[in-house]
């Protein structure tokens, strides 16, 4: 390539000519060095005939216009000269010619249309409210080449000893305390503790529930990533820790998934979509400005970052105070069995544990059953797939009737505030909602997130009141469903305490894996399974937990503030159900308890268990109750009856039981 100098063009035409005949080189003017392109015409022999050669060259752009040819500055001028003219002559026409028509009816239709107006004022990118998503790892990196990078490289050190087990539930004076997500951020308006109260204890507690410390990653329902709840929050006067002369013997644990992101066809996306469709008709202004550039950056469906760390934490927790157990399957040359379901976040959420629990590598280490959440398939985890009377809403779904008119309670001042900053958008009830809830999905997904700031602290309160209202009337005490979809997870627990198999597979059990002692084994001390919220729900529901449900009926006019059933409470992200066994020199017999959250809860609502100090119940006691609680329930009736309840506050149970069948008692 020829190469022209910024020097040469300064020289003048007489050392253009030899410089486009020149061997390549490369001059730097004025030290700037500026790298541009320039094209050049080359006259031929005879004649106009001319091509184009590009020549590259550095050239220094402040100085551009010492670079002049007189002729061609003449000819430059009188070039403008008609150019000007030209547009002048155009300009006139076209003023004649449309004058007229600017002023037809149809003319002024058009530029008047709502249309036309929101195109020219709206300032919403068109991509606000779109699908951002970014695909990682790539199917097929460029530089992947797994042979060159093994796992195993030998010289692992010369000595490696594994120690003794962690024992902190029976060595340690005080358990831990789970806070909360350091790694999240919210809000710092809303991060302000309000009253004057020196401790956390959560909102359980009667009368300090009506004093409690503000606190937005807790007022998010189940959506809130989960906490310890302090001695005394469920109203046992006992921590989790070993009360004095008992020791622990063995952990049935059932653990919530980790933080996840939403469904794609409810809440946040949908409200996504609504923002994207219609981006060419609003602009927003003040706290909802961000909305302009906005897009919607999250997955759907699998755990986050954040869910997967909850995950892994859970395990390393559950090691240090319940690792001991282990020395029982060492005895008895086994491993533990525990237990999930097929989809993938339930999946994720089994892995994260066990590396937690177990560490890597986790081979050999224990086995992990994944049951198929699916129609058609048993599995005690997620029984509402086999029970036909889910799929009604008017069974399964009663919370819409109460939810829909707290929302319309406590959000209308949140609409009429928010609307004013969107105009041209339709803002609605539901909308406002789905903003709360995507404040609560982006911040366990992305780690914060704008839409947090623009809600109050009642606001945010009746948003965590709205998740109780649908936890409490779809799966927990005021469901119609939700004892029979726990009862089989029930059966099963019997089965374990006793070491019998279950006699009878008439619930959401599945015979195939329960009959086997390899897949579900009866002489373990540590037994993990991983399942849904609504699952755990209906769990408790069937256990019969009565304390959380002491109050009766959640209204939907206003906010029972001395509630015991908060979800945030029982069912967050990464929430779990301990039922510890415990032998202890001052009871008679085996003892059990049941721990949510690091909270010790009451059993008094269990047939035969006593009001006992630390929350314990004797097994013989315990096991009595749920045989009887198994041959009341009636899957048949429950699950595929035709029988029907009046929608709203026209019918209640606390029990978590539809109608009776009649001549058939569905509760002692």
């Amino acid at each position: 390539m020829t190469t022209l100098s910024a020097l040469d063009i300064e020289r003048g035409s007489a050392n253009l000519g030899s410089a486009l005949n020149s061997p390549d080189q490369e001059v730097q003017h004025g030290g700037l060095g500026e790298k541009q392109t320039f094209t050049t015409f080359n006259d031929t022999s005879e004649g106009t005939k001319a091509h184009f050669n590009s020549h590259e060259f550095l050239v220094s752009a402040t100085r551009r216009d010492e670079y002049r040819n007189p002729a061609a500055e003449s000819r430059g001028y009188s070039y403008w000269v008609q150019l000007v003219g030209a547009f002048a002559v155009g300009m006139l026409c076209t003023h004649i010619i449309h004058t007229p028509f600017l002023h037809t009816p149809y003319f002024r239709a058009f530029f008047n249309s709502p249309m036309t107006e929101d195109r020219v004022n709206s300032q919403a990118s068109p991509h606000a409210g779109s699908i951002q998503a970014h695909h990682y790892p790539p199917k097929h990196p460029s530089n992947m080449f797994p042979q060159l990078f093994p796992s195993d490289v030998g010289y692992a050190g010369k000595f490696a000893a594994t120690g003794a087990e962690a024992a902190i539930i029976e060595t340690a004076p005080a358990l831990p305390i789970h806070t909360g997500a350091p790694q999240l951020v919210i809000p710092t308006q809303l991060a302000q503790p309000k009253g004057n109260r020196q401790s956390d204890p959560g909102h359980s507690g009667g009368e300090e529930s009506q004093e409690k410390v503000f606190n937005l990653l807790r007022s998010w329902g189940n959506l809130s990533p989960w906490y310890s709840i302090p001695r005394g929050g469920f109203g046992v006067d006992s921590g989790a820790e070993a009360p004095d002369t008992c020791r622990i013997t063995g952990l049935h644990l059932v653990h919530h998934h980790g933080a996840r992101f939403p469904d794609d066809n409810r809440g946040p996306p949908v409200f996504a979509k609504k923002i994207w469709t219609t981006s060419q008709k609003w602009n927003a202004t003040g706290k909802l400005s961000f909305l302009n550039e906005w897009t919607y950056k999250l997955g759907a469906d699998i755990l986050t970052t954040f869910g997967r760390q909850q995950l892994f934490e859970l395990g390393a927790t559950m090691r240090i105070k319940y690792g001991f157990l282990l020395r029982d399957f060492t005895k008895a040359n086994e491993v533990p069995v525990f237990r999930t379901l097929s989809p993938s976040h339930m999946i994720a959420s089994a892995m994260n544990f066990a590396l937690g629990f177990f560490g890597w590598p986790l081979d050999g280490q224990y086995q992990q059953s994944i049951m198929i959440e699916e129609i058609g398939f048993n599995t005690s985890l997620a029984a509402k797939l086999i029970c036909s009377n889910c799929k009604r809403k008017e069974k399964q779904g009663r919370s819409k009737w109460y939810s829909s008119r707290w929302k319309n309670i406590y959000l209308q001042n949140a609409r009429e505030r928010l609307a004013k900053d969107i105009p041209g958008f339709d803002l609605t009830i539901k909308d406002v909602y789905n903003m709360q809830e995507m404040c609560a999905y982006e911040t366990v997904g992305l780690g914060y997130s704008k839409f947090c700031e623009l809600f109050t602290e009642d606001e945010w309160e009746g948003f965590d009141y709205a998740l109780d209202l649908r936890f409490w009337y779809d799966y927990g005490f005021g469901a119609p469903l939700a004892r029979i979809q726990g009862i089989g997870w029930v059966q099963e627990l019997v089965a374990r305490l006793t070491h019998e198999p279950i006699a009878t597979h008439n619930t959401s059990t599945n015979a195939i894996l329960d009959s086997n002692p390899i897949t579900f084994p009866l002489n373990h001390s540590l037994y993990v399974d991983v399942s849904h919220k609504t699952v755990m729900l209906s769990i408790m529901t069937a256990l019969n937990l009565t304390s959380f449900a002491e109050e009766g009926p959640l209204p939907y006019t206003h906010i029972l503030k001395t509630r015991k059933f908060r979800s945030s409470e029982i069912i967050a992200f990464g929430s779990s159900i301990q039922f510890q066994l415990l032998e202890c020199t001052s009871l008679d017999g085996p003892q059990i308890r049941i721990i949510i959250n690091d909270g010790v809860v009451p059993l008094t609502g269990i047939r035969g268990c006593p009001a006992q100090t630390d929350g314990m119940c004797p097994v013989a006691v315990f096991v009595e109750a749920m045989r009887e609680l198994i041959r009341y329930a009636d899957w048949t009736w429950d699950c595929n009856g035709d029988w029907e309840v009046p929608p709203g506050d026209q019918w209640h149970t606390t029990t978590g039981t539809p109608p009776e069948r009649a001549g058939h008692s569905q509760f002692y």
